[in-house]
Order: structure tokens, then C-alpha cells, then sequence
């Protein structure tokens, strides 16, 4: 069997066992792009015991937990309530649910963990590890499958008969005794530090175990629920075998216990072995960089949060009365009022089909993101340009290249001989940006006061435009040109001090990388002066470089 029949094979089986028992699973955290792939996995949710309810991500909490019926409470003169999407115990569909905000994840979270019933499947659309799911709703979900590179010739339809007296077997099911130790051993090998974590496991064990007719689940059962629960979650390789075997034991204690509650029976070895043998390369690097983006303060990668009346993502409306450029919610201010509508109507002299009062009066609002702008101002010039700009270059490309969905433009600056030159204005096009980048030049002095002044000016604009400006500054730091162009050591250190302090006045994120041979001392106090961080690469690439951007200047 193929490397990709099998991971197929193993979707089916979580299909199956979400399908036995949804609301003790939690649910399924797909990761997949959409595609005929997909589709067949997803038409077999059809089967699950619960009624399906379709979420967006970013769905309101009227939405989800029910409110004024504002057409009935209008037309009986009443508070008339409708319920919510989670007012009964249901299959929750969330696509696009990468994009689920902290406040949605929290609220399916607590949701998920209330017995309510519910069950969810995740669809996460991520095109790069850093586009996830919310830690949150990970943990509390037992199965993750990932689908993408899987062919459509690696798939058949899932063999979804005889779920139904497997169902009712479940309640009848039996662990074996040992059970939840191994599985929190296995857990504990693979760096897993979530207690939820073995419980799914045994869930999934049961479950498995009903699906097979068996009224005690198994070894096959308990190696199925490492590789759909606890394999996926893992954090780290688990010890060699060797290693293992040559760490001595610690001595039983009086009642014959092993005095180490971690040390592993040979049931947790072999489950332990069985999760190494599904961990492909790279698996770890990949989660290192979903758990590097989900620690990045919140809002990064889609510029700074501001609010408005216009345009944007809908937030809750505010009380306030129209003025300027405010603009009246009618739904809200008329939600607001009807409550009152029995004593108003009883008190007016006048009648009326509704009453409104200045309280009552709503505006709207929405959170709108900037776009973000990167500007990178490399020193062109010396011996080492051809280098240093082509590393510039390719930094430059690829985060254009990861730039989906977070509204990321990036811009250049080359500063060399008397002068500093805008060669990429702010774009988001990779194929003008290769087309701009190809015939770079270097070599000269080095302006380094002319490049930032350049780099305050294209920001300025920038800030101008709505855009959320943040600088890379890529140099030697060995300025020998002042801003009038003399050729002036003394005058040109002065000149890159003074910009550096108009930099910090105005606010705008920077990064130092040092490329030279050896870290510059001057380069960490002009990274002080600009208030942002020095970094020594002297023998950055472009992926490092690009890497360290998006880490310091919070992408």
C-alpha cells in the first residue's frame, strides 16, 4: 500500500469513529485545501448522528446563542426570542476555520466542553503552516487529518455501512485494564502536554473497538487511537529504542510499583514505536511554525486594527447619536427598542407604530485592517553588495511569496555611493517585484543616513495611504557619506543618529541586521537609537533573513 492509500485509509477510519461516538470525540480538525479530495471525505459527514449546522468564521454570538427576534417582537408588542445556532446538540461545520478569531474559538471552546452534544469539524484552508487552527479548538478536537498531496488515485469512497449497531454498541464497550496509563505514557514520549490529549485517545480506543464487534478493546484498537489522536499532536521524536533500553529503571518501591509512574510497560514500547513510524520528515518543523505564529501578538500580519463606520468586519453597535461621519444601525436601534414598546405605546399621547427614544439610537461599526508595507533599505554598496543584495532579493520574494491572505506589500531601498534610491515602491506583486529586482546595482560609498531618510519619507507616504509601515535595515554599518554628501565619517555616523531618533519619533517597527563579518557595535546603538533590535547575520540567506523580519516586525 502506498505511503498516500494509507493516510487515506486512516481518514476513513477517523470518519468512522467520529461517526460511532461525535460528542465523546469532540470532533475532527481537517486540514485540507478545497478539492475532489476533500469532497469525498466531507460527503461522508452526512452520516453522523447529529444534525448539520454550517458556521462562518466570523459568525456573532446572536448567531450562535439566539436573541431578540426583532420582526416578532415588533409585531406582538412583546420580547420575542429565537434560539441559536447552539441551542441543541449538532454537527458544527466551521470552513475557513483558520480564520476563526480568538473570541469564536473561545466561544466554541467552551461550547465543545459544556456535554452539550456538540461535535466539530474544523476545515482549515491554511496555504502555509502559519495559517492554523486555534490552539483552543485543536486540543479539544480528538482526530486531525491532513489531507493535502494526497491524489485523487490514493482514494475511494468510505465504507461508512454498519455504523448504526456499532453505535449502539458503544455504551457496552470496555477499556482494558493498563489502558489510560500507556496511552498517557505514549503522550508523555511524544511531548504532548495536554491532559485531554490520552483521554480522547481512549475514547477513540472504545470506539474502535465497537467498530469492530469487540466488547473489549484491543491492541489494534489503542494503536489506531496513537495514530489518529496522539500522532498528529506530537512535539517532539520520541527516544530511540536503544536509548531507552540502556536508561536504567528505578527500583519498585515496598507494594512492587515502579518507582517512576513515566516508565513504559511494553504495551506503551510497542505504542510508541507505532506513533515514530507515522511521524514524516519535516512533521515537526511544520508544527514548530504554527505554534511560532499562534505566540505572535494578536492582529500581526494583517497591519494595525482601527476602527470605523465604513467598512470592515461588523463589531457589536455602540450607543451614540449620528453626527459627522457617524452612521445609525436601524436593526440595533430597533432591537433596542422593541423591549419597551408595550409601556411606550401605554404611556404616549400620540399613537405610534414604533416608539423610538434618544437611548435607543445605535451606530455602527467595523474593525478594519491596514494593509502592512515592509520596507527594506539595504546598503548597496562595498565589495560584498553582489551578495548582500542578492540575499536581499530573495528575502524580498519570499515574503512576497507568503504574503496570501494577509495583506502584506513590501518595498526596497538601496542606498549607495551619495545617495539613496527607491527602486521597488510598495507592491504586492511578485511579478513586478523579480522584474524590478533582476538588474539591482552596487558597489560605492555608503550613504547610510541618506538610505534611512529615504526609508522615514517612503513610510510617511505609506502612513499616508492607510498603510502600516515597518522598516528592515540590511548594512555593515561602516557610514562614510554624511546626508550633504561630504565624504565624512564623523558627520555621517551623526547624520544616521539623528534619522534613527526621527525614526523612534515616528514610531515605525524597525530591525538592524548586521551583515558584516563581525557584529558592529555602532549597528546596536543605532538599533537603540531607532528603537528596534540589532540582529548579526554575517552569513544571512534569504530565508533567514526573511525569517528574522517576520519574527522581529511581528508578520
Amino acid at each position: 500500500m502506498s505511503e498516500g492509500a494509507a493516510r487515506w485509509r486512516r481518514a476513513e477510519a477517523a470518519l468512522r469513529l467520529l461517526a460511532i461516538d461525535p460528542a465523546g470525540l469532540g470532533g475532527m480538525w481537517l486540514r485540507a485545501r478545497a478539492g475532489p479530495v476533500r469532497d469525498r471525505l466531507t460527503d461522508g459527514l452526512a452520516v453522523l448522528p447529529l444534525p448539520p449546522v454550517r458556521l462562518h468564521p466570523a459568525v456573532g454570538d446572536e448567531a450562535l446563542f439566539g436573541g431578540l427576534d426583532l420582526a416578532a417582537t415588533l409585531a406582538e408588542g412583546r420580547p420575542v426570542t429565537r434560539a441559536g445556532l447552539l441551542a441543541a446538540p449538532a454537527a458544527l461545520v466551521l470552513p475557513m476555520a483558520e480564520r476563526a478569531g480568538p473570541g469564536l474559538a473561545a466561544r466554541l471552546a467552551m461550547a465543545l466542553d459544556g456535554r452539550s452534544g456538540h461535535a466539530l469539524v474544523a476545515i482549515d484552508e491554511g496555504a502555509c503552516p502559519e495559517e492554523a487552527l486555534a490552539p483552543a479548538l485543536a486540543d479539544r478536537l480528538a482526530l486531525h487529518v491532513e489531507l493535502d498531496g494526497l491524489a485523487w488515485g490514493d482514494t475511494d469512497a468510505p465504507d461508512l455501512a454498519s455504523l448504526g449497531p456499532a453505535r449502539a454498541r458503544l455504551a457496552a464497550t470496555a477499556l482494558p485494564p493498563g489502558a489510560a496509563g500507556d496511552l498517557s505514557r505514549v503522550a508523555l514520549a511524544l511531548g504532548i502536554d495536554s491532559l485531554r490529549a490520552p483521554l480522547l485517545a481512549l475514547r477513540a480506543a472504545r470506539a474502535a473497538a465497537a467498530l469492530s464487534g469487540r466488547p473489549l478493546a484491543g491492541p489494534d484498537e489503542l494503536r489506531l487511537a496513537v495514530e489518529l489522536v496522539l500522532a498528529p499532536r506530537a512535539t517532539r521524536l520520541p527516544a530511540p529504542e536503544a536509548e531507552a533500553a540502556d536508561t536504567p529503571r528505578p527500583p519498585p518501591d515496598a507494594g512492587g510499583r515502579g518507582g517512576d509512574p513515566a516508565a513504559a510497560s511494553p504495551a506503551a514500547d510497542i505504542l510508541v514505536a507505532a506513533a515514530r513510524a507515522l511521524l514524516p520528515a519535516g512533521l515537526l518543523d511544520r508544527l514548530a511554525a504554527v505554534r511560532g505564529a499562534r505566540a505572535a501578538p494578536a492582529g500581526t500580519g494583517a497591519g494595525a486594527a482601527r476602527k470605523g463606520n465604513r467598512r470592515g468586519r461588523p463589531l457589536p453597535a455602540r450607543p451614540g447619536r449620528p453626527a459627522g461621519e457617524a452612521r445609525l444601525d436601524l436593526v440595533a436601534t430597533l432591537r433596542a427598542a422593541a423591549p419597551w414598546q408595550v409601556l411606550r405605546r401605554a404611556q404616549a399621547a400620540v399613537p405610534r407604530l414604533v416608539h423610538l427614544r434618544p437611548e435607543d439610537l445605535r451606530l455602527r461599526r467595523f474593525d478594519e485592517r491596514s494593509d502592512r508595507l515592509v520596507i527594506f533599505a539595504v546598503d548597496a554598496s562595498g565589495s560584498a553588495a553582489v551578495a548582500r543584495l542578492a540575499e536581499a532579493k530573495g528575502a524580498v520574494e519570499r515574503l512576497l511569496a507568503e504574503a496570501y491572505a494577509r495583506r502584506d506589500h513590501v518595498a526596497l531601498v538601496a542606498f549607495r555611493g551619495r545617495t539613496a534610491e527607491v527602486l521597488l515602491p510598495p507592491t504586492r506583486s511578485l511579478v513586478q517585484t523579480r522584474r524590478r529586482l533582476a538588474a539591482l546595482p552596487g558597489g560605492g560609498a555608503t550613504p547610510l543616513a541618506a538610505g534611512l531618510e529615504a526609508a522615514l519619507a517612503l513610510s510617511r507616504a505609506a502612513r499616508g495611504r492607510g498603510m502600516t509601515p515597518a522598516l528592515a535595515l540590511m548594512t555593515d554599518g561602516r557610514a562614510n557619506i554624511a546626508l550633504d554628501g561630504r565624504a565624512d565619517r564623523t558627520a555621517a555616523a551623526a547624520d544616521a543618529e539623528r534619522l534613527a531618533r526621527l525614526l523612534r519619533a515616528a514610531a515605525l517597527p524597525s530591525l538592524v541586521i548586521d551583515t558584516g563579518a563581525r557584529p558592529e557595535p555602532a549597528l546596536a546603538r543605532l538599533a537603540a537609537a531607532m528603537g528596534g533590535a540589532c540582529l548579526p547575520l554575517p552569513r544571512a540567506d534569504s530565508a533567514r533573513i526573511s525569517a528574522a523580519v517576520a519574527a522581529a516586525l511581528g508578520r
